[in-house]
């Protein structure tokens, strides 16, 4: 009994801390994004975030690849991270707004499916919500996310490339720019 509550405290104070951290990394005023030439990846990177099968919430397998070819707006979330429920209004209202100008939204959350399909029944979420594995994280680290800090999101190119990423929440205008400057080129 001792034990349980041992390790019941433990996944609190740890599920503490990463809303902590998310939080701090969201409200940095110098949030800078990371340019994707500083990063280092390689294409087997992209690769394998398009082709890693992720659940759907309705428990189907998906993988990004689906979408190979769009402006792919990809966004590391969870239920518990209030700056990652404060920019979903944001980006489904874009989902929207470019559904017909080849930018597809998708959030992979780092959460369980039942917490994910109850936001998502309260909610009305314009894109596709995924459910990452705790492996999700080092995706999102090998993308450049080296605080592994939620909200996180990159963008990939109609090429294959990535175009953009940052950590922290994004703005409206930070977001549209980075659109239009993927589909100018």
């Amino acid at each position: 009994m001792k034990k349980r509550l041992s390790q019941a405290l433990l996944l609190i104070l740890i599920a503490l801390t990463a809303t902590s951290l998310g939080y701090w990394v969201s409200r940095k005023k110098n949030s800078v994004p990371t340019p994707p030439s500083s990063i280092g990846l390689t294409d087997s990177v992209i690769a394998r975030l398009m082709n890693t099968p992720f659940a759907t919430t309705e428990g189907q397998w998906q993988s990004l690849s689906a979408w190979r070819g769009k402006i792919l707006v990809v966004n590391f979330w969870a239920t518990w991270c209030p700056p990652c429920r404060e920019e979903m209004p944001m980006f489904s209202a874009l989902q929207t707004q470019y559904k017909n100008k080849n930018v597809q939204f998708v959030g992979i959350s780092i959460d369980q499916i039942d917490k994910v399909r109850k936001y998502q029944a309260t909610e009305k979420i314009a894109y596709p919500l995924l459910i990452g594995s705790p492996d999700a994280m080092n995706l999102s680290a090998d993308l450049g996310n080296a605080a592994q800090a939620l909200p996180f999101t990159a963008i990939i190119a109609p090429t294959g490339k990535l175009g953009f990423v940052k950590t922290g929440v994004l703005t409206k205008v930070e977001l549209e720019d980075q659109l239009r400057r993927l589909a100018a080129q």
